[in-house]
């Protein structure tokens, strides 16, 4: 979700500002980069990170690759919100499901 709502400009930099404890769920300081999140749950910036330069800097660079529409992001508030769990058809990468069931069926 972090690299989703366009608080990190990979998915290894989300995982390791996680990973660091640079972020809450719910008000609650999660450091557990495969925490399972729900709808309606709320990801904010930890105070101090939210004023570091970098941070500034990300927010930048990825403007531009968008936010998907089952989030969204409140820009001056640095929060984040799952607005509802999304399908098959809203998540764009690409993977071969038939292909997994195949290793799996082994």
């Amino acid at each position: 979700m972090v690299y989703r709502l366009g608080l990190a400009t990979s998915r290894p930099q989300a995982r390791q500002l996680v990973r660091h404890g640079h972020f809450l769920v719910n008000g609650k300081k999660v450091d557990i980069p495969s925490f399972s999140v729900k709808e309606g749950d709320v990801i904010s910036v930890l105070g101090r990170t939210a004023e570091e330069p970098d941070h500034r800097a990300r927010d930048e660079e990825v403007k531009g690759r968008g936010i998907p529409e089952w989030l969204s992001f409140d820009s001056n508030t640095i929060t984040g919100r799952i607005n509802s769990m999304p399908t098959r058809e809203q998540i764009n990468l690409p993977v071969q499901e038939q292909l997994i069931v195949e290793l799996y069926s082994k």
